[in-house]
Order: C-alpha cells, then structure tokens, then sequence
C-alpha cells in the first residue's frame, strides 16, 4: 500500500487507515468476530493506522483492539484518544477533561485495557474549554518523555489552539471529520494551521458516517440503536436534500466505473499527501472496497466535476446535535 507520513517526523503508515469505533458503539450491534476478523485483513491488505478512542463503548473498544493485535503489534500503528469523560452508568452523558492528572490516568488505563506498552498515536479527543491546553500538552509530552506516548495529536481543536499546543510540544496530528459533506476545515484555519506547522491530517467519518456510499436509502436502513437516527443530517427533511447529494457522486462514479464510497474516499486522498483518511467499519467486504480507492486516480476535470455536483456547505443539517464540545 502507498506511504504517507504523520507529521513531519511522525511515522509513515499505508495511506488509508481503519477507524475501529463502529465495531463496538453507535452504528448499531457489533460482531467482535467479525470485527477481529476486519482488523487482521486490514493489517493484510497494508493498513497499519488504527483508530480507537477509551469512549467508545465506553472503553469496550480498546479492549477489542488490543484483543486483535495481540499476536501482531509490531505491524500496527496504534492510536487512540482521551478527553471525552462518560460513565458507563449513564453513557449518554458527556464532559470533557485536559487536565494533567486527568491525562496521566487516562494513558495508564488505555496502555492496560489495549495491552501494550506504548500508544503510537496519543490524541487530546476533544479541547477542555476549562484547562489551558498548555497544561493539557505538557502532561502528553511527559507521557511521550517516559516512552509511554510515542506522538501526540489533537481532534477538533481550533486553529488558535492548534498554534498554542504545537507551541509546547510538536503536534503530529490533527483528527479532524473531513469528506465531501463535511469541509469546515477548509475554511476556519484548522487546515492552514496544520500544514503552517507540518501537522498530518487525520480525516475521521470521510464517507460522511457512511452516508456517501450510496447504501443509505432511508432513515429506516439504520439499526435499531444507530446514532444516525437521530443526528441533524439523517432526520426530516435534510435526509432527503442530502440524498439527492449522494446520487449526484453515485452518478460520477458509475462514470468513472468505482463505487460512489470509493469515489468519495478518493476524492479526500487527493486533497494531499499529509492527509490519512481513516474510514471505519466492521466487515471485511466494506473494507476491501475502500482500500480499492487507493487505485482510482482523480484528474483535475474529476475533481472539479465532484465539487460542482457537491458544492462546499451545500449540505443540510450540522454534523451533531450538540456541537458544544466541537473547538472552532
């Protein structure tokens, strides 16, 4: 698989990545058979970028990573996430913490459910409006001092803060949703921040939570329980006008004989070589045909044509129903 680099010192890892937080929470019942069985044909096919975070369950996630790359962590580029505070007796709730002690339980308690001794990848999952970041970084930057952590990342953080973390210590990732539908990267600084200070992109949901695949003809095609039930871009009348979207890029990619998931895919590829898309899923079958995006080259009449049927903030609907927690 094609190389790219995290940050400018970072680790090289294949060019798409796999988000594992569908295996355990959100899309619906998960397999952890088939799950396991996903992540060991990822490794296969030339993956090395794995994604999961210690609130995905919350914390069942990790265990079922660390579970899949017992017998081959030299082949895996692991990371994962803290920040995002639930409590399993009330997993609907949310807060946010960056403080220092906070930071160091957080690592020791993801290091022991994954089963391993360093996290490749150590992302702050979401800004602590109420911790200076500088206090959040300089307690990541001593877990990357004592070897536990070998780089730090940030998710969703503003281009101000960006500037203020990398400032403390080099930041090598930025974890942020991009895909067709969703590009306010593009426009708020997050992304000329990063590339300013040599900082990969990380693109998490780059099919648009599934939805630019073309599979999701209505809202009833979700599973009991699928968070999409009920997020802004799925309900009511937006359902429908993002449709009509989504049949625009299933039209181009029929024309360029792909499927629209890998059309879409292809498209965030093109957007640079510091940018590792990391679509998630949980079958073998949607795996193959994402990493299958690695083989369509996108001319620049094909970009221009994905852009027009796709306009930039033509989408309806915000990205979640509560986007306090989201640093812009």
């Amino acid at each position: 698989m094609k190389q790219r680099r995290i940050g400018t010192e970072g680790p090289q890892v294949g060019a798409l990545g796999l988000g594992c937080m569908g295996m355990s929470e959100f899309y619906g019942v998960g397999d952890d058979v088939e799950s396991i069985r996903t992540i060991h044909r990822a490794l296969d096919l030339g993956v090395t970028l794995l994604d999961t975070a210690d609130m995905y369950g919350p914390f069942t996630n990790e265990l079922l990573v660390g579970k899949a790359i017992a017998d081959r962590r030299d082949r895996v580029v692991l990371a994962t996430k803290f920040g995002i505070v639930r409590d399993p007796a009330h997993p609907d709730r949310r807060s946010i913490s960056g403080s220092a002690d906070y930071v160091r339980r957080a690592c020791d308690a993801s290091l022991a459910r994954l089963g391993v001794e360093h996290i490749d990848l150590y992302y702050q999952h979401r800004v602590d409006s109420e911790t200076p970041i500088e206090e959040t970084i300089g307690a990541m930057a001593e877990l990357v001092r004592i070897g536990k952590v070998r780089y730090i990342g940030l998710s969703e953080a503003s281009a101000a803060n960006i500037r203020r973390a990398h400032a403390v210590h080099p930041i090598a990732a930025l974890q942020n949703e991009w895909s067709l539908w969703s590009r306010d990267l593009e426009g708020n600084g997050q992304l000329a921040a990063a590339r300013e200070l040599g900082i990969a992109i990380v693109a998490y949901s780059p099919l648009g939570r599934g939805f630019l695949s073309g599979a999701i003809r209505t809202p009833e095609d979700f599973a009991p329980g699928d968070f999409r039930r009920s997020s802004p871009r799925f309900v009511g009348a937006n359902f429908g006008k993002n449709l009509e979207l989504v049949d625009r890029v299933a039209a181009l990619a029929k024309a360029k004989e792909c499927t629209p998931a890998q059309l879409a895919l292809a498209w965030v590829l093109a957007q640079g070589d510091d940018v590792v898309p990391i679509p998630g899923t949980k079958r073998t079958a949607r795996l193959e045909e994402n990493v299958g995006s690695l083989q369509i080259e996108l001319t620049a009449a094909d970009i221009e044509a994905i852009v027009s049927a796709f306009p930039l903030d033509a989408v309806a609907g915000e990205r979640y129903a509560d986007m306090r927690f989201v640093n812009r």
